[in-house]
């Protein structure tokens, strides 16, 4: 949709510079960018490209607090967050329908809130309860009981378990199956057969969270997994049975953890990272790619950054390896 700049700098807490009521549609790149576009620069060396580009308007850092331009500026502290900020602002409004395609089965008992809108071949079961203004996206299977919050957007053939809740503004991309059985077994001794352990929790996702696409999360063998609000998954992630991810954790694609485990708040976890069971790792820790975490190990230190396997302060890794390219000189 449209929005005149005015209306974007005070939605994003920017100053502008220039004509407040010149409108943009959308955001682009410098190298793309239409006279109905908007862009941004964070660093004062991209200052000049994005002026002499065709965007209607630039968003900048505080460097273009003093510049004279005939280009309309808006002037942020953060022009990144500010730039996504608008992004969302100006994000196209389709027109949507409510209720329920004629080709998707939701169950008598089911309950669709008011904006409420079930796609082609989406099923939904008995009980089930999908939010205000809550898509859901062709082929997805949502089992009898399921809860899901107010604006949710859940794109095509996901598939979530009962004993599943969502909250308000979940996002959930393409194929993502959440609330599956954990993967828990019983050996028997005698016979060397494994035996299913119960796997009969729940699994709960607070407010705000995006979960990627072919993203697995499994629901608490006896009590529950959650997945605290703000958090953000990548592509390809498995969360196991029992696991508590804090708020503000953000995990990249392909890591993988096992059964109860402990994600505190605002930590980071990089592609590839593997967490052995029990593991917890403290608030505002950063492990790197393909770090490796072994079970019941604990990662403290707000801000440090860990790498390798098993995984250590980058400092401490770092001069591992030194060390090592040193001793294969000597041979």
């Amino acid at each position: 949709m449209k929005g005149s700049l005015q209306q974007i700098a005070d939605a994003v807490g920017a100053r502008l510079i220039g004509d407040g009521s010149r409108q943009v549609r959308s955001v682009a790149s410098i190298e793309s960018a239409t006279a109905d576009d908007l862009v941004f620069v964070a660093e004062e060396k991209h200052l000049q490209s994005a002026l002499q580009s065709r965007a209607g308007a630039v968003i900048a850092g505080t460097f273009a607090a003093d510049l004279q331009s005939d280009r309309p500026v808006l002037i942020s502290d953060f022009p990144k967050l500010a730039f996504a900020r608008a992004a969302r602002l100006l994000q196209s409004e389709h027109a949507r329908s409510t209720g329920a395609h004629h080709t998707a089965v939701v169950h008598a008992s089911a309950v669709l809130a008011a904006g409420a809108y079930v796609a082609e071949r989406a099923t939904v079961g008995a009980g089930a309860v999908i939010g205000e203004n809550t898509h859901i996206g062709a082929g997805c299977a949502i089992a009898a009981g399921a809860k899901i919050g107010r604006d949710c957007e859940i794109y095509p053939n996901v598939t979530i378990y009962a004993a599943t809740t969502l909250g308000d503004r979940v996002l959930v991309h393409a194929g993502a199956v959440l609330g599956s059985d954990g993967f828990g077994y019983v050996r028997d001794p005698q016979t060397g057969r494994y035996e299913k352990f119960p796997q009969v929790g729940s699994l709960v996702v607070e407010d705000d969270v995006e979960i990627g696409a072919n993203t697995t999360i499994d629901r608490g063998a006896l009590d529950e997994t959650r997945i605290g609000r703000g958090a953000k998954l990548d592509n390809l992630v498995h969360i196991g049975h029992n696991c508590k991810i804090g708020e503000n954790v953000v995990i990249a694609a392909q890591t993988g953890l096992s059964g109860s485990i402990v994600i505190e708040n605002g930590a980071v976890l990089g592609g590839q990272v593997g967490i052995g069971e029990h593991a917890r790792i403290g608030e505002g820790v950063m492990i790197g790619g393909q770090g490796g975490v072994l079970p019941n190990k604990v990662l403290r230190g707000k801000g440090i950054a860990f790498w390798g396997t098993p995984a250590q302060p980058l400092r401490q890794y770092l001069k591992q390896l030194a060390h090592l390219a040193r001793l294969a000189k000597k041979d």
